[in-house]
């Protein structure tokens, strides 16, 4: 009755999804039942993946970017995770209650065989501990929202509610009652993402600052656990033997190396150092692609600008609206990136369905800004503002995270302003471990960013914005787009729910210019033929559990 009732909701769930699965550059994974071949027998089952820079933090409840969530994947899981066809599957979880007719409650049933990579029983608490922490006002996490579905989860964080008011309750080790605010039809998807894994109350509470720092604090209950980290030059795995379906995890081991120039990672991975590599230099992109040695994967996300609404020029939605239209998108597509990503003339990418399923949300909400950009608008709405020809505006910072690319994108968009609009700008390259929690803050003027999506849904790209949320890096504030989110939040009709996300995708670009949108990702991956099994689904989650090397052996 159960499989019944899920099957019925997975389908709700994931109202589209990519029909094949995802293995940047690598074969299929081996079916369940399968040992590797001949071959694959007298390989080392390791592989080096490059991570990128250090990130701030590997604390499942603060991690808000894709490389801390990277490392996440591999050491923690969720009650629920991706398949091959990213819809969700149990996976903590062995069972889940769900009736239609009582659609906001949810009853897991967590595995009996789950451990911890200590030994140590995974037990309901676990994720209520969690999942409260998360909401704690006192941890900050910039990822609350994702736990505001709760009954009396938002209203704990605000401080207006108690911790035992919040709709999550173990009932007993092994059983986890979910109560939610509203029907929530991706609420299984969000059970997938790293800021609602497990942690350990006792190992946590003991060094709230550096469990997750350290390999012999951090505890999980995934397919890996690490056993050595060296800040910002690599971090080692070994298969976590207590994992619950072990069985199913073919490598030994892994390395993820934290090489951050993009030109150094591809000569890495080119003398054979590196395995797996999905940052690759824009101007190798093309001939790699041309030889066959990188792929271009469908990566659901918008590359886009932060301008902090507080600083002074930057609080004039003219201002905001004159610097987006001041940029030639296409032209950093053509000469920057030279891959297929797609100009981004609004937010919310393409890949997410409308409330008619057989139509994306993109194509039903159309383009708000030009590709090209508009110059002479560009020049009208500055002078508006009070800088025609940009004389009197304020001295501001372009801040971007060390990567070649972003680097050419800051260049480019720098001369643009200061051709089209007769605005100077400062450049100003930070390390990413610092630049992540200053852009979180609000401590710049101008900064690269980006946001890939969590669940198939458009919710998950517009949430971010609403007033103080974790994530909004613009610190923008408009009471009408809160008031559309929480409603299309709230609405059972699916129809005027999307309506609702509509109208606020139009207030935050249209009206307002909170941000300004660039590019919708792609994911240009390379990965070593000998590697099998790899997956990236299209929302940037990165899973090695099914991973396995064939032939490296043989090819020597």
């Amino acid at each position: 009755m159960v499989k019944k009732k899920l099957s019925k909701l997975f389908i709700l769930v994931t109202t589209i999804v990519m029909t094949t699965s995802i293995f940047a550059g690598c074969s299929k994974p081996a079916p369940a039942n399968t040992n590797p071949g001949t071959s694959a027998a007298k390989d080392e089952q390791s592989v080096v993946y490059n991570l990128g820079a250090e990130n701030d933090t590997y604390d499942p409840g603060l991690a808000t970017t894709v490389g801390s969530a990277t490392v996440v994947n591999q050491v923690f899981e969720g009650l629920m995770r991706l398949n091959d066809k990213n819809q969700p599957e149990l996976a903590a979880a062995e069972k889940v209650d769900f009736d239609s007719n009582n659609p906001t409650k949810y009853v897991f049933h967590i595995r009996k065989d789950a451990k911890w990579s200590d030994g140590q029983p995974v037990k309901a608490k676990d994720y209520e501990y969690a999942w409260k922490r998360v909401l704690d006002p006192a941890v900050a996490s910039g990822y609350a929202t994702q736990l505001y579905y709760l009954k009396n989860g938002a209203a704990f964080n605000g401080k207006q509610a108690k911790i035992d008011d919040v709709g999550v309750k173990a009932k007993d080790d092994n059983t986890l009652e979910v109560e939610l605010e509203n029907p929530t039809p991706y609420f299984l998807q969000l059970c997938t993402l790293a800021t609602l894994m497990p942690v350990r109350q006792d190992i946590v509470e003991k060094d709230k600052d550096k469990w997750a720092t350290k390999p012999e604090t951090y505890v999980g209950n995934g397919p890996f656990k690490v056993t050595a980290y060296t800040p910002d030059k690599e971090m080692q795995f070994v298969k976590n033997d207590n994992y619950w379906n072990k069985a199913q995890v073919k490598l030994d081991k892994m390395k993820f190396v934290m090489i951050v120039q993009q030109s150094s990672a591809l000569s890495a991975f080119e003398t054979g150092e590196v395995d797996y590599l999905d940052s690759i230099p824009s101007n190798d992109v093309p001939r790699l692609t041309k030889e066959g040695k990188v792929v271009s994967l469908p990566y659901i996300g918008t590359y886009y600008i932060s301008l902090n609404n507080k600083k002074p020029g930057l609080d004039n939605p003219k201002v905001r609206k004159a610097l987006s239209l001041a940029i030639d998108r296409q032209v950093l597509i053509d000469k920057v990136w030279q891959d297929p990503r797609k100009p981004a003339t609004s937010f919310v990418p393409y890949g997410f369905p409308d409330s008619d399923s057989s139509k994306q949300f993109r194509d039903v909400g159309g383009d708000m800004l030009p590709a090209k950009g508009d110059v002479e608008k560009a020049k009208q709405l500055l002078a508006e503002a009070g800088f025609p020809d940009g004389k009197g505006f304020p001295q501001v910072e372009y801040a971007y995270n060390n990567d070649e690319t972003h680097k050419k994108i800051a260049q480019a968009v720098q001369d643009m302003w200061k051709k089209n609009l007769g605005i100077e700008v400062k450049l100003n390259e930070v390390e990413w471990k610092v630049f992540t929690p200053q852009r979180r803050a609000g401590n710049y003027f101008i900064a690269r960013d980006g946001w890939i999506g969590d669940y198939m849904h458009p919710m998950t790209m517009l949430d971010i914005f609403v007033t103080k949320d974790g994530n909004n890096h613009p610190q923008y504030s408009n009471p009408k787009y809160d008031a559309l989110i929480l409603g299309a939040k709230k609405e059972k009709d699916p129809i005027k729910s999307m309506q609702m996300l509509h109208d606020a995708e139009k207030i935050l670009i249209d009206e307002d210019s909170a941000m300004i949108p660039v590019a919708f990702y792609v994911s240009n991956v390379a990965c070593k033929p000998y590697v099998k099994g790899v997956r990236k689904t299209p929302v940037g989650m990165m899973y090695f559990d099914r991973a396995y090397v064939e032939g490296k052996a043989a090819a020597k």
